[in-house]
């Protein structure tokens, strides 16, 4: 891997461009960058000041850092001179690359950079606000910091709105990827989290070029005690669409990337607000806080909005113990409910040692809480009766040990003057109360697996479909249990002897045969039945009785994640139903078991009012066994299995659909 240290903390910057050189020049002198900034231009005698040089030769050394600001076609000239003088590396700003159909001219660039790192091309650039380098040709929102988290996009402008919060995120660097032709992400994220004053990442990822760098990146980032969390767009990959099973529209929608996100331990959010305040959780307390979470407000509305806004999120809000109960009661009587969320009422408002001593009594119990205090705005009304309960908070947590996230319900109830103010002494006030709680369930996103990688991922393949009776035997080899069946080409030579009715018929060569109209179930025999248009040959099998249960498993080959295996209510209304889990292989029996809880109908599988118990155990068998021999045979392209019929004991797969290389 090429260093990327003199690039993203250098001791000295070339700047090629006139405009661009000018607003590279102009930052960094406003950042208050200590080394030697150097204009290259042909005729330009100086620019924003300083001694313009006509020739990168004619430079005092090779620089550090350089800002390309010049045509696509003079940027590989100027990437190849740079290599050669021995420059630290490049910011390439020209598109016109790959991104537009010229994948050539790329190339060139690639091979011009040599062993110099570059990021981009169609890059933005880079910020270092701890050392005040700024490779970066327009304004930002941030300030000098000693620490800090950093930002890295490979979008331009998501990162530069990023940039631009005011919500108390102390920012130490902002990177672009750009086409990431030389400098990868797992690279550039590495690269960043080495420096010791960077306190967690955040991302904006369109595309993962190297899963397995990606996963070893995370797990390096936990070891070190820096939280990651991302944002994960194009959730709608094409490659979902190319398959004829049911799998192919049931994993989509970014199943994979957040399945593999979450197996790492990455978090994953949804928007920038809720990027923002993950990131200030991270900053301020690590890559994980715990699930036991309490609320606190002074109003029984906002005790039961945050009740309810918690809940699509996953989080609860455990009953107050007894101890915990009757120290409250103590300080607040009678009147106020004790209850998680505690609304505990104004007695308290405005008496400080009273409420700290609700405020750490229950916080004690608890691994965080929120408390809920917007303050009012400082150009209309007068907040000093807030300070008490703001001092209290404070106290709390450094009476406690445990978490303490002040919260304003709408954003814009809480300056970014006070958020520094509560981070100054060790709070990490929160901003919006959904977003909060977003923040706070993705900062709860546990640790990837140590030493898990996914598996190699091959190119999208032709595939050809197995019969059903091919894949079947494929299944039976692997050990996993399929009906007594016999097979014929046509109907007519169908023999049924040593099979015991009722029989399931089925004609061969649909992906979908219940939709063709190619199923038959429940026939007595085979006398009397017509002929399904349209079948290469014919099934018949015998019907499995006593399911309790039908699953659809799924094991499909991803262009990025490798292999992946998605799980969920099957049958003929599985897509209806909707109700799947998508995991990256490999992955464990336990691992398989803890994602079927999450389905929303579970409880139908686990005994629900007096339903016998469905034997999932031997589904994440199958899965697992399955799974392996995907890993092992790189010509298996898919296996579905639609439905698993699911016992009280064992499990027996009465549908395959197979693509194979």
């Amino acid at each position: 891997m090429k260093t990327l240290d003199r690039l993203l903390r250098p001791k000295s910057i070339a700047v090629l461009g006139a405009g661009w050189a000018l607003n590279v020049i102009e930052q960094c002198q406003k950042m208050g960058f200590k080394g030697p900034v150097w204009p290259v231009h042909p005729t330009k005698p100086e620019i924003g000041g300083l001694k313009a040089y006509s020739s990168l030769a004619e430079l005092p050394e090779a620089p550090d850092a350089t800002f390309i600001g010049v045509n696509r076609f003079a940027t590989i000239d100027v990437v190849r001179e740079l290599s050669a003088k021995g420059a630290g590396g490049a910011i390439c700003f020209a598109s016109g690359w790959t991104e537009a159909g010229e994948p050539e001219l790329q190339e060139r660039l690639i091979e011009a950079a040599g062993e110099m790192p570059i990021l981009g091309p169609n890059c933005y650039g880079v910020i270092n606000y701890l050392d005040g380098a700024l490779l970066w040709p327009d304004q930002h929102g941030g300030i000098p910091v000693d620490k800090g988290v950093a930002l890295v996009s490979q979008s331009s402008n998501i990162v530069i709105n990023l940039g631009m919060q005011q919500r108390g995120l102390p920012v130490a660097y902002v990177a672009c990827l750009g086409n990431a032709a030389v400098v990868g992400l797992a690279d550039l994220a590495g690269a960043l989290l080495d420096d010791p004053r960077v306190t967690a990442l955040g991302l904006y990822i369109e595309g993962i070029d190297d899963a397995p760098a990606f996963a070893a990146l995370a797990e390096r980032a936990r070891a070190m005690g820096k939280g990651v969390v991302a944002i994960k767009s194009g959730k709608t990959e094409a490659s979902r669409t190319a398959a004829a099973s049911h799998t192919a529209s049931l994993a989509g929608g970014g199943a994979a990337s957040s399945a593999f996100l979450q197996q790492i331990g990455v978090a994953e959010v949804n928007t920038p607000s809720e990027l923002i305040e993950t990131l200030k959780i991270f900053h301020m307390h690590g890559p994980q806080i715990g699930t036991r979470i309490c609320s606190l407000s002074c109003s029984g509305g906002e005790a039961g909005l945050v009740a309810d806004l918690a809940a699509p999120y996953g989080i609860e809000f455990p009953p107050v113990p007894a101890p915990t109960h009757d120290r409250l009661f103590a300080v607040l009587g009678e009147i106020p409910t004790i209850s998680n969320p505690l609304d505990y009422h104004t007695f308290i408002w405005g008496d400080g040692p009273k409420t700290t001593e609700v405020f750490s009594a229950m916080l004690e119990a608890y691994d965080a809480g929120l408390y809920i205090i917007d303050s009012p705005r400082a150009d209309r009304c007068d907040p000093s009766s807030y300070q008490p309960a703001f001092d209290a908070i404070v106290a709390a947590q450094k009476a406690t040990g445990k978490i303490a996230f002040p919260v304003a319900s709408m954003a814009e109830n809480f300056g970014e003057g006070r958020v520094q103010a509560m981070m100054d002494q060790g709070g990490c006030a929160l901003l919006g109360l959904e977003t909060a709680l977003a923040a706070i369930k993705a900062a709860q996103t546990p640790a990837g697996a140590p030493g898990w990688r996914p598996a190699k991922a091959l190119a999208p393949r032709e595939a050809r479909m197995l019969s059903e009776a091919e894949g079947k035997a494929l299944l039976a080899k692997v050990g996993v249990a399929v009906p007594q069946s016999r097979t014929a080409a046509r109907l007519a030579d169908l023999d049924v002897a040593g099979l015991t009715p009722p029989y399931a018929l089925k004609g061969l060569g649909f992906a979908h045969k219940t939709e063709a109209g190619a199923v038959r179930l429940g026939v007595a025999t085979l006398a009397g039945q017509a002929e399904m248009v349209g079948a290469t040959g014919y099934l018949v099998e015998e019907m499995v009785t006593g399911a309790v249960a039908e699953i659809l498993l799924g094991l499909r080959r991803d262009p990025v994640y490798g292999v992946t295996l998605t799980l969920g209510m099957g049958g003929v209304t599985a897509e209806v139903l909707a109700d799947t889990v998508t995991l990256v292989l490999p992955a464990t029996e336990a691992q398989v078991l803890d994602a079927l809880r999450s389905l929303r109908l579970w409880p139908l599988l686990d005994g629900y009012r007096g339903r016998p118990k469905a034997d999932m155990a031997a589904v994440a068998q199958i899965a697992v066994a399955l799974g392996a021999r995907m890993l092992a045979d790189d010509s298996l392209e898919e296996i579905e299995i639609n439905p698993i019929l699911v016992k009280a004991q064992g499990a027996v797969a009465v549908d395959a659909l197979i693509r194979k290389v």
